[in-house]
């Protein structure tokens, strides 16, 4: 039986945004959207059996970012928190590809260089209210409360989170050597926002087969910015090492009382992808070695339909899990080259 989908329909920056899906979010009538290239948050509004109204949203104008508009945020995770949608980039470098029309000692050189792009290590929100994001506005069940847009403390390198992880025993030594994210380095590619406590997941590095989860959680400045919390003494941020049969962490998704976990492959290979749940109440700093439960595994193609956003979809009175791929297969794209189709997943907790 063929899997259902949902046509996602793009205007005049289709090119740029159906090939490189790289996060999604349900927020009512709207889908929002990420993608590797690019700094802007996508939005289309959900018609039946197709998301369409296209509308982007360049993230520099709302947020102070390093490199300004021009360099790419590579925005890997999306959620949504009362009247907030936050996003998240990778947080790491790149290596240079080969290229087939260069000489070898051109693709020599290529292969040495490693790429730092500050805007990359953002992590922000942007007030979200009736479909619309604005740089500040009323919260509109607590008018006395001001939604502002806002993002983590940068410092001369990265921002706080990369500053305090620098330190940290198993995670540190990745991001000092700025080992690129497709080498096993330190690359994020998932975010899911539940109260005041914010998860990341990591696509790399996986250590001996496990996958790391961060929890943080933030307390603003009230000047554009926001900074970590200490949550037990001194200590910033929570890490979890978590059983997903070797793969990294693509996206989370809450629903309910769980967090589901899209996983596949750490580095630059075509491979299983598969949906894993985990209780929240598990989440504790007692236990930080977890078994999820594996929900499905999803179809991958050769160097291409790379499952990488996870949402909750809700249409009707079925709630059901959506899947968006970067690297579209040619089946994938409509003809008009402005289209692409997501996978509906079922799922029943």
């Amino acid at each position: 039986m063929a899997t259902p989908t949902l046509t996602l329909m793009f205007d005049h920056q289709a090119a740029r945004v159906l090939a490189d899906l790289s996060a999604v979010r349900q927020v009512g009538p709207h889908l929002w959207l990420g993608c590797d290239e690019g700094g802007a948050l996508e939005r289309l509004t959900i018609l039946g059996d197709r998301a369409a109204d296209h509308s982007s949203y360049p993230i520099g104008a709302f947020l102070d970012l390093p490199h300004g508009v021009e360099e790419e945020i590579d925005i890997e995770g999306i959620a949504y928190s009362d009247h907030y949608l936050w996003f998240i980039g990778s947080h790491s470098t790149k290596r240079k590809k080969p290229q087939p029309d260069e000489t070898p000692e051109a693709n020599w050189d290529r292969l040495s260089t490693v790429e730092r792009e500050e805007n990359r290590y953002t992590l922000g929100r942007i007030p979200l209210v009736e479909g619309t994001l604005s740089m500040q506005c009323p919260h509109p069940l607590r008018p006395d409360q001001i939604l502002q847009a806002a993002q983590l403390q940068r410092k001369k390198s990265g921002n706080q989170l990369t500053q305090v992880l620098a330190t940290d025993p198993h995670l540190g030594p990745f991001l000092t050597a700025d080992i690129p994210g497709k080498d096993n380095g330190f690359d994020i590619e998932g975010l899911a926002v539940v109260g005041d406590r914010l998860f990341i997941g990591l696509r790399g590095p996986v250590l001996r087969g496990w996958a790391v989860l961060l929890e943080i959680a933030v307390k603003d400045n009230d000047d554009g910015y926001f900074k970590l919390k200490k949550l037990v003494g001194k200590q910033r941020y929570r890490k979890y090492f978590l059983n997903l049969q070797g793969l990294g962490i693509r996206d989370l998704c809450p629903w309910g009382d769980e967090l589901l976990m899209l996983a596949g492959p750490t580095m630059a290979l075509s491979g299983a992808v598969q949906i894993f749940r985990q209780p929240l109440a598990a989440l504790v700093p007692e236990q930080p070695f977890l078994t999820p439960t594996l929900v499905q595994t999803l179809p991958h193609g050769q160097d291409c339909d790379r499952a990488e956003g996870l949402t909750q979809f809700t249409q009707g009175d079925q709630p059901q899990l959506l899947v968006v791929y970067d690297a579209p297969s040619p089946d994938r794209i409509g003809s008009n080259g402005t289209s692409v189709q997501a996978d509906l997943i079922p799922y029943n907790p």
